[in-house]
């Protein structure tokens, strides 16, 4: 410290004089193009152009329609999910096994069931298609008078009925 003259500040190491910044000769040239190229797109469209409005179709106004988004719950709103009120073993109750059931078998290719009352074709075809695994082409269903439903399920021609009774155990 015997170098120290009177006058002198102490100097802070570690701040360099940083030099100023200039910006590139290429970007200024390439804003000012920019700057060029948007007045003359203005000029070239002029003042008067013409603005195009939506056609209204209707001259009654309706407010829009806002965006719904689907729900997400934090948590189930009912502690057990509702099961199904009719699954396959419900909606298909037995075979019928009477003469004019049989003669369907042999000769129309035709299983006739005892189903559940509320049970529609959609929902006998399906289940049959899922209890026995065979096609189905289609359902034909009666209620009979003494309050049951009847359905006659008539099945794919590639499925042979007698073959199907036999192995669901009717004849």
């Amino acid at each position: 410290p015997k170098d120290k003259k009177k006058g002198d500040k102490p100097k802070k190491e570690g701040k360099k004089d940083a030099p100023a910044k200039v910006p590139p000769a290429g970007k200024s040239k390439s804003k000012a193009k920019d700057k060029a190229m948007k007045t003359r797109k203005n000029v070239v469209k002029g003042i008067h152009s013409k603005r195009s409005r939506k056609i209204r179709t209707s001259v009654h106004f309706y407010r829009p329609k806002t965006l719904s988004l689907p729900r997400q719950p934090k948590y189930p709103r009912k502690s057990i999910p509702r099961t199904d009120r009719l699954d396959k073993y419900r909606i298909v109750k037995f075979p019928l096994t009477t003469e004019s059931a049989m003669k369907k078998i042999e000769d129309n290719n035709t299983l006739v069931f005892i189903v559940d009352k509320r049970a529609n074709k959609p929902q006998i075809k399906l289940a049959v298609k899922k209890l026995y695994d065979i096609d189905v082409a289609k359902v034909n269903t009666l209620i009979r008078p003494d309050g049951e439903k009847k359905a006659y399920v008539r099945l794919a021609p590639d499925y042979d009925a007698l073959d199907v009774a036999n192995k669901i155990g009717i004849i």
